[in-house]
Protein backbone atom coordinates (compact mmCIF):
# COMPACT_ATOMS: atom_id res chain seq x y z
CA UNK A 1 0.00 0.00 0.00
CA UNK A 2 1.23 3.31 -0.85
CA UNK A 3 2.16 5.52 2.22
CA UNK A 4 1.27 8.97 0.07
CA UNK A 5 -1.40 8.73 -3.04
CA UNK A 6 -1.89 11.55 -5.13
CA UNK A 7 -5.16 11.24 -7.04
CA UNK A 8 -6.20 13.39 -10.44
CA UNK A 9 -4.24 16.54 -8.15
CA UNK A 10 -5.28 19.79 -9.94
CA UNK A 11 -3.46 23.17 -9.26
CA UNK A 12 -4.31 26.39 -10.15
CA UNK A 13 -3.81 29.96 -9.22
CA UNK A 14 -4.54 33.43 -10.87
CA UNK A 15 -1.80 35.94 -12.01
CA UNK A 16 -3.92 38.88 -12.76
CA UNK A 17 -6.90 37.79 -15.10
CA UNK A 18 -5.33 34.71 -16.49
CA UNK A 19 -5.23 31.44 -14.62
CA UNK A 20 -1.87 29.44 -14.23
CA UNK A 21 -2.33 25.94 -13.55
CA UNK A 22 0.94 24.36 -13.04
CA UNK A 23 -0.51 20.99 -12.34
CA UNK A 24 -3.04 19.24 -14.25
CA UNK A 25 -4.55 15.85 -12.76
CA UNK A 26 -1.77 14.43 -11.85
CA UNK A 27 -1.42 10.83 -10.23
CA UNK A 28 0.99 9.69 -8.51
CA UNK A 29 1.81 6.74 -5.76
CA UNK A 30 5.14 6.43 -3.46
CA UNK A 31 6.19 4.23 -1.16
CA UNK A 32 7.37 4.44 2.41
CA UNK A 33 11.39 4.57 2.95
CA UNK A 34 11.97 5.71 -1.09
CA UNK A 35 13.93 8.51 -2.35
CA UNK A 36 11.77 9.52 -5.13
CA UNK A 37 13.31 12.68 -7.62
CA UNK A 38 10.76 14.86 -9.31
CA UNK A 39 12.46 16.93 -12.17
CA UNK A 40 11.63 18.55 -15.25
CA UNK A 41 11.83 21.90 -17.36
CA UNK A 42 11.41 25.28 -15.61
CA UNK A 43 7.70 25.31 -14.95
CA UNK A 44 6.74 22.13 -15.20
CA UNK A 45 4.90 22.15 -11.29
CA UNK A 46 7.51 20.25 -9.80
CA UNK A 47 7.69 22.61 -6.80
CA UNK A 48 4.28 23.19 -6.77
CA UNK A 49 4.01 19.47 -6.16
CA UNK A 50 6.77 19.07 -3.55
CA UNK A 51 4.70 22.17 -1.68
CA UNK A 52 1.55 20.13 -2.06
CA UNK A 53 2.89 17.00 -0.81
CA UNK A 54 4.45 18.99 2.44
CA UNK A 55 1.40 20.36 3.04
CA UNK A 56 2.52 23.84 2.32
CA UNK A 57 0.05 24.98 -0.30
CA UNK A 58 -3.60 23.14 -0.94
CA UNK A 59 -4.58 21.21 -4.16
CA UNK A 60 -7.44 22.99 -6.13
CA UNK A 61 -9.21 19.48 -6.41
CA UNK A 62 -8.00 16.12 -6.85
CA UNK A 63 -6.82 14.24 -3.17
CA UNK A 64 -3.42 14.20 -1.54
CA UNK A 65 -3.80 10.85 1.16
CA UNK A 66 -0.58 10.70 3.29
CA UNK A 67 -0.32 7.92 5.97
CA UNK A 68 -4.12 8.02 5.99
CA UNK A 69 -4.69 11.79 6.49
CA UNK A 70 -6.27 13.49 3.33
CA UNK A 71 -4.43 16.65 3.23
CA UNK A 72 -6.96 17.76 0.61
CA UNK A 73 -9.68 17.76 3.38
CA UNK A 74 -7.96 20.11 5.99
CA UNK A 75 -7.58 23.65 6.88
CA UNK A 76 -4.60 25.73 6.76
CA UNK A 77 -4.37 25.88 10.53
CA UNK A 78 -4.51 21.95 10.79
CA UNK A 79 -2.40 21.95 7.45
CA UNK A 80 0.58 23.79 9.63
CA UNK A 81 -0.07 21.36 13.15
CA UNK A 82 0.23 18.49 10.39
CA UNK A 83 3.46 19.94 8.65
CA UNK A 84 5.17 20.63 12.06
CA UNK A 85 4.84 17.04 12.84
CA UNK A 86 5.60 15.27 9.47
CA UNK A 87 7.58 16.97 7.46
CA UNK A 88 11.08 18.10 7.67
CA UNK A 89 11.88 20.90 4.67
CA UNK A 90 15.47 21.70 3.25
CA UNK A 91 15.97 24.66 0.83
CA UNK A 92 18.59 25.31 -1.76
CA UNK A 93 19.46 29.29 0.30
CA UNK A 94 19.30 27.14 3.57
CA UNK A 95 17.25 29.41 5.05
CA UNK A 96 19.02 29.89 8.80
CA UNK A 97 18.80 32.62 11.24
CA UNK A 98 21.65 34.43 11.09
CA UNK A 99 21.49 35.65 14.77
CA UNK A 100 21.51 31.57 16.11
CA UNK A 101 24.22 29.34 16.57
CA UNK A 102 23.54 26.00 14.43
CA UNK A 103 22.67 24.43 17.61
CA UNK A 104 19.77 26.88 18.46
CA UNK A 105 19.21 26.77 14.09
CA UNK A 106 18.33 23.19 14.96
CA UNK A 107 16.39 23.25 17.93
CA UNK A 108 13.80 25.93 16.84
CA UNK A 109 11.48 23.23 15.28
CA UNK A 110 10.96 21.42 18.97
CA UNK A 111 10.32 24.12 20.38
CA UNK A 112 6.97 23.89 18.82
CA UNK A 113 6.58 20.57 20.42
CA UNK A 114 5.71 19.84 24.15
CA UNK A 115 9.94 18.69 24.80
CA UNK A 116 11.75 19.19 28.10
CA UNK A 117 15.12 21.14 27.70
CA UNK A 118 17.00 17.71 28.30
CA UNK A 119 14.88 15.79 25.32
CA UNK A 120 15.89 19.15 23.14
CA UNK A 121 19.36 18.86 23.77
CA UNK A 122 19.67 15.08 23.30
CA UNK A 123 17.83 15.18 19.69
CA UNK A 124 19.98 18.13 18.67
CA UNK A 125 22.55 16.49 19.30
CA UNK A 126 21.80 13.51 17.43
CA UNK A 127 20.80 15.04 14.49
CA UNK A 128 24.38 17.32 14.51
CA UNK A 129 26.38 13.53 15.00
CA UNK A 130 23.84 12.63 12.06
CA UNK A 131 25.79 15.30 9.69
CA UNK A 132 28.88 15.12 11.27
CA UNK A 133 29.07 19.16 12.71
CA UNK A 134 28.96 18.46 16.33
CA UNK A 135 32.15 19.80 16.66
CA UNK A 136 30.40 23.05 14.76
CA UNK A 137 27.72 23.27 17.40
CA UNK A 138 28.15 26.83 18.46
CA UNK A 139 29.36 28.46 15.36
CA UNK A 140 27.03 30.86 13.57
CA UNK A 141 25.74 30.69 9.85
CA UNK A 142 28.22 33.33 8.85
CA UNK A 143 31.24 30.68 10.07
CA UNK A 144 30.18 27.84 8.11
CA UNK A 145 30.46 26.99 4.54
CA UNK A 146 27.93 26.68 2.54
CA UNK A 147 28.14 23.01 2.36
CA UNK A 148 28.30 23.10 6.14
CA UNK A 149 24.70 25.03 6.64
CA UNK A 150 23.34 23.14 4.17
CA UNK A 151 24.22 20.34 6.44
CA UNK A 152 22.80 22.33 9.58
CA UNK A 153 19.66 22.68 7.35
CA UNK A 154 19.72 18.60 6.68
CA UNK A 155 19.89 18.50 10.72
CA UNK A 156 17.19 20.97 11.16
CA UNK A 157 14.56 19.14 9.18
CA UNK A 158 15.40 15.56 10.25
CA UNK A 159 15.50 16.34 14.10
CA UNK A 160 12.20 16.56 15.01
CA UNK A 161 12.02 12.94 13.31
CA UNK A 162 9.16 13.74 10.75
CA UNK A 163 8.14 10.74 8.17
CA UNK A 164 9.11 12.99 4.93
CA UNK A 165 11.66 15.11 4.12
CA UNK A 166 11.72 17.03 1.31
CA UNK A 167 14.20 19.37 -0.21
CA UNK A 168 13.91 21.76 -2.93
CA UNK A 169 17.25 21.71 -5.03
CA UNK A 170 19.56 21.42 -1.84
CA UNK A 171 22.86 21.32 -3.93
CA UNK A 172 21.46 24.72 -6.16
CA UNK A 173 23.93 27.28 -4.04
CA UNK A 174 26.92 24.70 -3.60
CA UNK A 175 30.37 23.90 -5.37
CA UNK A 176 30.53 20.53 -6.67
CA UNK A 177 33.06 19.28 -3.66
CA UNK A 178 30.19 20.40 -1.38
CA UNK A 179 27.00 19.04 -3.76
CA UNK A 180 28.63 15.91 -4.05
CA UNK A 181 28.86 15.29 -0.33
CA UNK A 182 25.59 16.56 0.43
CA UNK A 183 23.78 14.34 -2.03
CA UNK A 184 25.76 11.41 -0.54
CA UNK A 185 24.69 12.59 3.10
CA UNK A 186 20.99 13.11 2.48
CA UNK A 187 21.26 8.97 0.58
CA UNK A 188 22.67 8.21 3.61
CA UNK A 189 20.10 9.44 5.36
CA UNK A 190 17.19 7.71 3.62
CA UNK A 191 19.32 4.14 3.98
CA UNK A 192 20.02 4.86 7.72
CA UNK A 193 16.29 6.37 9.04
CA UNK A 194 13.98 4.95 6.47
CA UNK A 195 12.43 8.19 6.11
CA UNK A 196 10.62 8.98 2.73
CA UNK A 197 12.88 11.79 0.65
CA UNK A 198 11.24 13.99 -1.97
CA UNK A 199 14.00 15.99 -3.73
CA UNK A 200 13.23 18.35 -6.81
CA UNK A 201 16.04 18.65 -9.14
CA UNK A 202 17.02 19.71 -12.42
CA UNK A 203 20.29 18.09 -12.17
CA UNK A 204 20.72 14.68 -13.55
CA UNK A 205 23.99 13.78 -10.88
CA UNK A 206 21.95 15.24 -8.12
CA UNK A 207 19.03 12.84 -9.12
CA UNK A 208 21.41 9.40 -9.50
CA UNK A 209 21.03 9.46 -5.46
CA UNK A 210 17.16 8.62 -5.78
CA UNK A 211 15.32 5.34 -5.71
CA UNK A 212 13.28 6.25 -8.72
CA UNK A 213 13.01 9.47 -10.98
CA UNK A 214 9.46 11.27 -11.96
CA UNK A 215 9.50 13.47 -15.12
CA UNK A 216 7.03 16.32 -15.15
CA UNK A 217 6.06 18.63 -18.38
CA UNK A 218 4.05 21.26 -18.05
CA UNK A 219 2.43 19.74 -15.24
CA UNK A 220 1.99 16.48 -16.50
CA UNK A 221 3.87 13.02 -15.66
CA UNK A 222 5.36 12.69 -18.30
CA UNK A 223 8.24 9.53 -17.18
CA UNK A 224 9.42 7.51 -14.18
CA UNK A 225 11.92 5.84 -14.04
CA UNK A 226 13.55 2.89 -11.77
CA UNK A 227 17.03 3.85 -10.61
CA UNK A 228 18.52 6.48 -12.73
CA UNK A 229 20.63 4.07 -15.95
CA UNK A 230 17.66 5.23 -17.91
CA UNK A 231 18.39 8.99 -16.97
CA UNK A 232 18.35 10.96 -20.74
CA UNK A 233 17.08 14.59 -19.53
CA UNK A 234 18.69 18.14 -20.37
CA UNK A 235 19.27 20.05 -17.70
CA UNK A 236 17.09 23.28 -17.68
Amino acid sequence: MAYIEIKSVVKSYLRGEQEITPLQSLSLSIVQGEFLVLMGPSGSGKTTLLNLIAGVDKVTRGQIIVDGAELHSMSRNQLAHWRAKNIGYIFQLYHLVPVLTAYENIELPLLLQSLSRVERHSRVMTALEAVGLADRKDHYPRQLSGGQEQRVAIARAIVANPGIIVADEPTGDLDATAAQATLQLLKRLNQEMGKTFIMVTHDNKAASVGNRVVLLEKGVLVNSYIGTSELSIQNS
